[in-house]
């Protein structure tokens, strides 16, 4: 019972825990307004790492790395658009978290209704299939009821 307890006190203790930022306190810069700019961008760029986490939550190095080159080039004057394009340019589309929707990228768009498809018409030929089949005990066992 006092386990029972202690684990929904810890599952509860995880879900109510604020979520932890992966930004270093040595890396936000000194001006609040290009800090929350970099927050902002960092918040739309996937780790590739990680792949589905922004690099503002992810711990891994390659996602430092860019966080610390958005900030870099907010610092020389880059737009937040322009952040965007220079690291798009260099890594592809996928660094986004929401990719563009074009010819290259319909796999990430078209995917997942392809999987939910497919796993709907399996369900429904599973389920056919269960329809045609005889019952266990059907006309054999009246049939041998019927004899006696």
């Amino acid at each position: 019972m006092r386990a029972a307890l202690s684990a929904i006190m810890l599952a509860a203790s995880l879900l109510w825990a604020p979520p932890s930022l992966a930004v270093n306190p040595a890396e936000i810069l000194k001006d609040k307004v290009l800090e929350t700019r970099a927050r902002h961008i960092s918040k739309g760029l996937r780790c590739i790492v990680c792949q589905n986490q922004s690099i503002d939550d992810s711990d891994a190095q390659l996602a430092r790395d860019l966080r610390l080159l958005v900030r870099e080039r907010l610092v020389a004057g880059d737009s937040d658009q322009g952040v965007v394009d220079y690291i798009q340019s260099r890594y592809g589309d996928y660094v986004l978290l929401n990719p563009p929707v074009k010819l290259a990228t319909a796999v990430l768009w078209l995917g997942p209704v392809a999987f939910a498809l497919i796993g709907m018409f399996g369900i429904a030929v599973y389920f056919r299939r269960q329809k045609k089949l005889p019952l266990p005990g059907g006309a054999a066992g009246n049939h041998k009821d019927s004899a006696s």
